[in-house]
């Protein structure tokens, strides 16, 4: 009997998912996580983090938030925990190896021809076929070198760690040129809280970026030091940002996002006519709907005051998962003048900080923190040591990462990435991927042709164009027809509402795929 031994790379929120559903169908997986915990990036995050989107979007379907967690907007220290205990209650740590850095990854076949493909019959194991596993352990007496064996490989990497997307400079313009501190946001969140406020406490810091982690580090640093030593934020592109409480005109963001009404309203990869013609004759509803949220965080937010009104639209920056929920009161420190806002398209360094585009006045700074995201698409490239494979899951500088169903790549046989393609709620959508690859390797349905996988993510591929931008992964605009997709793979109904009405205007979440 041939061997079916399942291999996972990181332990993180999709890690410990790939690892549950696949003990689930039989399979004895061996997870390595380089921490020596489970979490993956929410265990180095600053002490305000919190989640950027509900808690009931953001919970496992078989494990809900405990009873004693009020917040909407869970801390980051709480969500450990809920990690935590969702590892211990499914009894998943047995499989983890903590301490273990995957070196690089590479697969041995029969011939080369033969490794760049699935093969024709679309199983998820064949014979004579295995990844091959380069794992350095750490320990008390330093570190081992092992090999592992694997017939499938599981990447859990995520996209949002290791390698820092740092701005180019001219030289004489980069940080060289500046007397203060300068470090990408990755380093802070890797420091202990009191060694991290410790660095910012009576300094005078500048953040680039307008994500998510230049929200947090701006508002961690206010509470810190106070209009003393205001917090400046320096934005290329301003995102939409939502209060944590918001009903915009009495409808939760679920109501907006997550029906399948909201969703006929786009244009969806593989749709067809009849889908094309509601989406058409959707577009002016589209356009008010739009409309009447955008004045509802202008009314909610004083966005206008500061000359912070992004300005691409609601709907566009959410179906690319570009907006994000703020702590209660951000914008009452922006009031008293603890963080200060500013639009630049670019910047140069000086000894006394960087100068803005435009300005000949330099903004003054002790400390420049690099809130500008991560070279994801680089990190995976770089788990292959075949050059083959690497050119195959890269794919061109402004495509996204070339993965049917976001998981699959057609010419790279007995693997699977599930934390990279985003969505508004990623650990509903990689808990649905988990469930899907469970079912694929337990044999229940096979891949279509190389042909035919190629074509599906075309279409996604001119999906996210359209909505997320270049080389941007998410499906943030329509989590439920991805989910269709998933289900009629698995030969489970799409549909989970009980009644027309349900179905169409009740927004879906992870308890409707509990029993999937």
């Amino acid at each position: 009997m041939d061997e079916k031994r399942v291999a996972i790379v990181g332990a993180g929120i999709s890690g410990l998912l790939a690892c549950k559903y696949a003990a689930a169908k039989g399979f004895t997986p061996v997870v390595f996580e380089e921490q020596d915990k489970v979490g993956g990036l929410w265990n180095h995050t600053l002490e305000s983090t919190t989640l950027q989107v509900p808690k009931q979007l953001y919970e496992f379907s078989d494990f809900p938030w405990p009873s004693s967690v009020k917040e909407l907007l869970p801390h980051n220290t709480q969500l450990t925990q809920y990690l935590q205990s969702y590892a211990q209650k499914f009894q998943l740590l047995q499989y983890v190896n903590f301490n273990s850095t995957v070196i690089d990854v590479d697969y041995v076949g029969e011939s080369e021809e033969e490794m760049n493909c699935w093969g024709g019959d679309g199983k998820a194991f064949r014979s004579k076929r295995k990844w091959i596993l380069k794992v350095s352990h750490s320990g008390d007496h330093g570190s081992i070198k092992v090999e592992y064996e694997a017939e499938f490989l599981v990447l859990c990497i995520g996209k949002f760690s290791g390698l820092p997307n740092i701005p180019e400079f001219a030289p004489g313009y980069g940080s060289d040129a500046f007397s203060g501190k300068v470090m990408h946001s990755m380093d802070l969140a890797k420091m202990e809280n009191a060694a991290a406020a410790k660095l910012i406490k009576g300094k005078r810091v500048v953040v680039i970026g307008s994500g998510k982690s230049a929200v947090d580090i701006a508002y961690e640093c206010a509470n810190l030091n106070g209009r003393d030593n205001p917090c400046t934020m320096v934005q290329r592109r301003i995102h939409w940002m939502i209060p944590h409480d918001a009903q915009p005109w009495g409808l939760s963001f679920s109501f907006l996002f997550f029906t399948r009404f909201a969703e006929l309203m786009l244009h969806k990869p593989g749709q067809g006519s009849l889908f094309t013609a509601a989406t058409i004759l959707l577009t002016p509803l589209r356009w008010v709907v739009n409309k009447l949220v955008e004045i509802y965080l202008k009314w909610r937010l004083p966005i206008k005051k500061y000359d912070m009104v992004p300005t691409e639209n609601f709907v566009g920056q959410a179906s690319s998962c570009q907006i994000h929920f703020l702590q209660p009161n951000f914008y009452d420190r922006v009031e008293d003048g603890s963080i200060l806002m500013k639009k630049s398209k670019s910047f140069t360094f000086c000894k006394e900080g960087v100068i803005l585009e435009g300005e000949a006045v330099p903004l003054q700074a002790d400390v420049v923190i690099f809130a500008t995201g991560y070279k994801g698409k680089e990190k995976l490239k770089n788990m292959f040591a075949s050059p083959t494979f690497q050119n195959y899951i890269y794919g061109s500088p402004n495509s996204i990462v070339p993965l049917y169903r976001q998981m699959i790549h057609p010419r790279i046989p007995q693997l699977a990435v599930i934390g990279y393609t985003e969505s508004l709620s990623c650990l509903f959508t990689f808990e649905m991927r988990c469930k899907w690859l469970s079912h694929f390797l337990d044999g229940e349905f096979r891949l279509p042709n190389i042909r035919e996988m190629e074509k599906e993510m075309e279409g996604w591929e001119k999906y996210m164009k359209r909505y997320a931008g270049k080389g941007r992964s998410c499906i943030g605009g329509v989590p439920i027809w991805y989910n269709d997709q998933l289900c009629r793979d698995i030969g489970s109904a799409p549909k989970r509402k009980n009644g027309f009405i349900s179905e169409l205007f009740q927004p879906y979440g992870p308890p409707d795929y509990h029993h999937l």
